[in-house]
């Protein structure tokens, strides 16, 4: 399937999980995080969830990442230009709904690009190729184009990765790793 067609089909699909299902999902992934080695990164970017979206829930992420001392950084988006700014999350950081549904930092300190050690990706569906579907803007391809060369990057996903995206282009940006449930 190309990305248009299954960026309709797992929103549907996201959309029909229960809140039951939702935490089993969850929980799965959770363990797996959890045991992941971030010995060699030390800011680690993260989105936080939509909640009308059905987005995996990272607060419980954030707060495990914290408990082992690593810099949390989240994002701010620009949709006049569909890009991301980056800023530190901490205690002092209020958050702020935007219309999208997204919560965002309004009095966080901002941090370059460059800075970022490893980036958990939100996507609807991957494949096994870790190439992912979001929801079309672009915003990650942008940002994660704008790291260092070696940055880490992880997949968030509710769902088993398919075989194929059959429409994948030079911007797109396979992920190192894709955590789903198992």
């Amino acid at each position: 399937m190309i990305k248009k067609e299954l960026r309709k089909l797992y929103k549907q699909k996201r959309k029909e999980l229960t809140d039951t299902e939702i935490e089993k999902l969850q929980q799965s992934i959770y363990a797996q995080v959890f045991k992941t080695d971030f010995s060699n990164s030390e800011n680690i970017h993260i989105f936080l969830p939509i909640e009308k979206q059905k987005e995996i829930d990272t607060y419980p992420i954030i707060n495990f990442l914290k408990s082992i001392n690593k810099t949390i950084i989240i994002s701010k988006s620009d949709f006049s230009t569909n890009t991301l700014q980056h800023f530190i999350f901490d205690e002092s950081t209020k958050l702020e709904t935007n219309s999208y549904g997204i919560p965002e930092p309004i009095n966080a300190t901002l941090i370059d690009t460059k800075e970022i050690d490893l980036v958990f990706v939100p996507l609807l569906i991957s494949d096994k190729k870790n190439y992912r579907v979001g929801y079309g803007k672009g915003f990650y391809d942008r940002f994660l184009s704008e790291c260092k060369t070696n940055i880490k990057t992880i997949g968030l996903n509710f769902f088993i990765p398919i075989n194929l995206i059959k429409d994948t282009n030079e911007f797109d940006i396979p992920l190192d790793k894709i955590i789903y449930p198992k």
